[in-house]
């Protein structure tokens, strides 16, 4: 077997080596817009990478200062308000409504000491404040009544729930 004599035919060298320099500057203009589009990537990804790392950066100062007001808010934590719910008046057939006021003025007035103070504090001595409550002493028509705690709930707002009952 042997391969044609193409050499003695001009046509076919020129067309063969027109596929030849045709596939290398082809080559070569593939490299060339390979190359740039490559480059541009790069570039981008570059950029991406410093944009990222610069918002990381501001994501942990944010975060710092934010955990340290969110401590600093949670360690200031004080009782703003406090109010005091007597149910039981039914029971003892007390309807007048300035008795009532009066009782759970009297409460709120014993409890003063406690505003714009810790709440974690606060919440620690609510066995103090518990038995401060029940250990007073009420006059109303003529008979003692004495108070039994049945919740307190601590936050900005100290909430007391407190039954009246006759005291013997």
């Amino acid at each position: 077997m042997r391969i044609p004599p193409l050499y003695k035919k001009p046509n076919w060298q020129r067309f063969f080596s027109g596929i030849v320099i045709g596939a290398c500057i082809s080559w070569l203009i593939f490299l060339y817009f390979f190359a740039q589009s490559q480059e541009q990537t790069s570039l981008l990804i570059q950029e991406q990478k410093e944009k990222i790392k610069e918002l990381q950066e501001h994501l942990s100062i944010w975060k710092t200062d934010y955990d340290q007001l969110n401590k600093q808010n949670t360690e200031l934590l004080t009782i703003q308000k406090i109010t005091v719910n007597v149910s039981g008046f039914d029971k003892y057939n007390i309807k007048d409504k300035q008795n009532i006021f009066y009782v759970e003025d009297q409460l709120k007035d014993d409890l003063q000491p406690l505003l714009t103070k810790n709440l974690d504090e606060t919440f620690n001595n609510k066995d103090i404040v518990k038995r401060t409550i029940e250990n007073k002493m009420i006059t109303i028509n003529g008979k003692k009544y004495s108070f039994l705690v049945k919740q307190m709930y601590f936050f900005t707002t100290l909430d007391i729930v407190v039954e009246l009952k006759l005291s013997t």
